[in-house]
């Protein structure tokens, strides 16, 4: 449950935030479309989008009274705009920004840098005051910073950056095509098998480009990132600082196998062409939905909330005829995809009967197999004043530093603190010292908080589903580790706490209940290598589609996963039109 409270704003700032907000109906819905989308998540805006290029007439029905799925903004308490799930942008590919024109349809985005900043505590190590890591753009900047801990670092740094961009750049092949269609090589007529070989296109793109680092990449997928720190790096605040992109999303710490990939996924980042860049959109995260959902519009995409879809459709023939809402409105269609997560499509809104019939071996278990507790949660607070860290004190001015830009990593000073926060979660415990990646967004976008207020937004790793025992969060819980969140970012910039004058509290199965993410899982699944490429979801429906014909999947869940944003919708809907070419 979501605790506020708040001060202060003026009803005529609230109500122009609320106008933002509120979606507008392309039309009446439609009995009957060629293609529905189940969520109005940044995926399925963007396969509506292609979908109505590719000449279906499409419609799009969002369960709740906003659009965006996890990347939304809402005004939660008067004058204060949130991102509640997803808080940066990046990965947002290239093609599809400028496909759409989504620069037209009013997308902003605010660049930062420099972009990242981990403050030592002050009771850590004796210091006064207590030192702080600062990287962005800037090589010269980042190798001075570095210094202060390690020499040794520092030279080596360049090259660190330069191995990893090498590996981030061959697999951009990869992100945006669908994985190789292994069923259609190995079965079927010649004819059908020689088309499906082009799949294998992308994947000679990426072995080429891979060339002699294809060791390297291997090396890196499938080792623990504390390995591949390690080797290049001695300072534990540095290590500590970059393996937070090893973990972040996943429950895993630094020390397992296939932290190394997750490195690199974060690593892909791209803001405007500005390759390994993160932003902050203006107005929150819903403003990129809101821009897609405009250019949809403009192609003639119907995109309507507050239809809540309860089933999917199935013919005579065991294939998708449209889908039913939970008000018991029938909408038919050609064909149906998901944004919803993999659990959602096929344990809830697929008639288990039919998935049965269609793939004997696709049973509970396997369903089941693609779910796993994320071990996050978010907490949103408005603040009437701008934190002050001990190692970056304020000017007098009271303005935003470089570092307030930055994500600010708490509880992050060695890998030792990650690794400790890791096993209390396992354990059943809220983490006593939470890997927490603090953003505070509104420093850069003044839209977002009344003049001299902020939004502060707090992504916590290692926080289980479940307490201990098995046992369901209470709101005396929530309040219990909020607090102890806060008292972490008290540590490190004193006053923080008492300028809190509102707050938002989702733990893993609040992000559940609101986003319908299950477990809580922003990326509808595991980043981890069981889960990639051809087999996300499963290696039987790796494709975007699924045992029913007709029902296709463009979210998260699918290839290649939470986080690139757009490649999954934009993967889809050229499946489900080649599909329909070849009927």
């Amino acid at each position: 449950m979501a605790a506020t409270v708040w001060s202060g704003c003026s009803q005529k700032t609230r109500f122009i935030v609320g106008t933002w907000l509120r979606p507008i109906h392309s039309s009446a819905l439609k009995s009957e479309y060629d293609a529905v989308i189940i969520g109005g998540g940044h995926n399925g805006l963007i396969a509506s989008a292609y979908l109505q290029k590719g000449g279906l007439k499409t419609a799009v029905l969002e369960r709740r009274h906003v659009l965006g799925g996890a990347a939304v903004s809402e005004e939660i308490f008067p004058g204060f705009r949130f991102s509640r799930a997803s808080y940066l942008l990046s990965l947002l590919r290239p093609h599809i920004y400028q496909n759409l024109e989504l620069k037209k349809h009013g997308l902003k985005v605010y660049t930062r840098d420099p972009h990242a900043f981990t403050p030592m505590r002050e009771d850590l190590g004796g210091r006064k005051p207590p030192r702080s890591l600062l990287l962005g753009s800037d090589m010269a900047k980042n190798q001075q910073e570095i210094g202060k801990f390690s020499e040794r670092d520092a030279k080596a740094f360049p090259d660190y950056v330069t191995h990893l961009e090498k590996l981030a750049c061959a697999v951009q092949p990869l992100l945006d095509a669908p994985p190789v269609d292994i069923p259609g090589i190995t079965q079927g007529s010649l004819r059908k098998r020689i088309t499906a070989l082009k799949s294998l296109k992308p994947l000679i793109k990426f072995g080429l480009k891979l060339g002699k680092n294809a060791p390297d990449f291997y090396e890196l997928i499938t080792s623990p990132s504390i390995k591949v720190l390690n080797r290049w790096f001695e300072s534990e605040p540095l290590r500590a600082t970059l393996a937070t992109d090893s973990v972040i999303g996943a429950n895993i710490s630094p020390s397992h196998l296939g932290s190394g990939y997750v490195l690199l996924h974060h690593v892909m980042g791209e803001v405007e062409q500005e390759r390994g860049a993160w932003g902050y959109v203006e107005g929150g995260m819903g403003g990129v939905s809101q821009a897609i959902a405009s250019s949809a519009r403009s192609l003639g995409a119907d995109i309507f909330t507050e239809q809540e879809v309860g089933q999917v459709l199935i013919g005579p023939d065991r294939s998708t005829i449209g889908v039913v809402l939970k008000d018991g409105t029938e909408v038919r269609s050609k064909v149906v995809l998901s944004n919803a997560t993999p659990h959602v499509t096929f344990k809830e809104l697929t008639p288990q009967f039919q998935i049965i019939l269609s793939i004997p071996s696709f049973g509970s278990k396997l369903i089941n197999n693609m779910t796993s507790c994320p071990f996050f949660c978010h907490f949103i607070v408005a603040v009437d004043k701008l934190p002050n860290f001990l190692a970056a004190p304020n000017t007098a001015d009271g303005k935003p530093g470089p570092h307030h830009q930055c994500s600010i990593h708490l509880n992050c000073e060695n890998l030792d603190v990650l690794e400790t926060a890791y096993s209390e979660g396992q354990q059943g415990h809220p983490s006593s010292r939470p890997m927490i990646e603090m953003t505070i967004p509104s420093v850069l976008d003044p839209t977002l908080a009344p003049p001299g207020c902020h939004v502060v937004s707090l992504f916590t790793q290692f926080t289980p589903y479940w307490l201990e025992g098995g046992r369901a969060w209470t709101d005396e819980d929530r309040e219990n580790f909020a607090n102890s969140v806060f008292d972490s970012a008290e540590s490190y910039a004193p006053g923080f706490k008492e300028s809190i004058v509102g707050k938002d509290i989702l733990v893993p199965p609040d992000l559940e209940r609101v986003f319908g993410l299950t477990g809580g899982n922003i990326f509808h699944g595991t980043m981890s290598l069981d889960q990639l490429y051809l087999a996300r979801p499963l290696p039987s429906i790796a494709n975007y589609c699924s045992p029913v014909k007709g029902l296709y999947m463009c979210g998260s869940g699918s290839h290649p996963g939470g986080g690139v944003m757009g490649s999954a919708g934009w993967n889809a809907a050229m499946t489900v039109l080649a599909d329909l070419k070849r009927r």
